[in-house]
This record gives C-alpha cells, sequence and structure tokens, in this order.
C-alpha cells in the first residue's frame, strides 16, 4: 500500500513590493488579503495555510497578488458570535432571528461591534 502525503511550504513575496498583498477569492465570491512580507505558505491534508489563515483547497477558486487589501470582511458564523448577538439583519435591511438565518450573508450586531457573517 502505498501512502502518499503532500507536505509543500513556500515563502512567497512580490517583487520591489509592486505587490503587497496575496489576495485569496473562494468560490462564494469572498476574498481575503494578507501582506506578502515574510509570507509562509503550508498545504497539507486538503488545507492551505498563509500565515494564521488557514482555507479549504475546494473551497480556493483563485489566489493572485495585488496592489491593495482586498479583503470582503464575511466572517464564517461561528457559535461564539451567535452566542453574543444583539441583533441579525438580512441584506434587504430586515431583521431576523438565529433560526430564521439559511444560507447568505448577515449584519450581525454583537457586543464587540457591527460585522458581516456568512452561513453555509
Amino acid at each position: 500500500m502505498t501512502m502518499m502525503v503532500m507536505i509543500a511550504s513556500v515563502t512567497a513575496q512580490a517583487e520591489n513590493d509592486d505587490y503587497p498583498y496575496l489576495t485569496f477569492e473562494t468560490a462564494d465570491g469572498a476574498k481575503t488579503s494578507i501582506s506578502t512580507a515574510s509570507l509562509t505558505i503550508n498545504i497539507q491534508d486538503g488545507k492551505l495555510k498563509a500565515g494564521s489563515m488557514e482555507l479549504t483547497i475546494a473551497d480556493l477558486s483563485k489566489m493572485y497578488f495585488s496592489t491593495s487589501d482586498e479583503t470582503t470582511g464575511i466572517e464564517e458564523v461561528t457559535t461564539t458570535t451567535l452566542d453574543e448577538t444583539a441583533d441579525i439583519y438580512d441584506l434587504q435591511g430586515r431583521k431576523v432571528t438565529k433560526d430564521q438565518m439559511r444560507r447568505g450573508i448577515y449584519v450581525v450586531k454583537t457586543k464587540s461591534g457591527i460585522r458581516k457573517v456568512r452561513v453555509k
């Protein structure tokens, strides 16, 4: 039996600082940009880890160097986020409850601030 394990480590930095960000776009259109300064990328078990960020490779549609931070600011919803929630709104501005949340993007007001979250 042959067991294949793929472990890769790459250090990426755009030359001349013309492109100081590496942007990752997932299949649902969410973008996250990270600085290329001293950036280390690891790929293992179907996961790509870039700095402190971790993505599932199957969810990644593309990645590219960019001149600005293109992060969309959309977070994954967690039970902690929902436990702290004071108000939830859909993208049409209607107030919804936790039970009414379906797949999609919501604006969530918590004790620590307001954020956009994604429900898968």
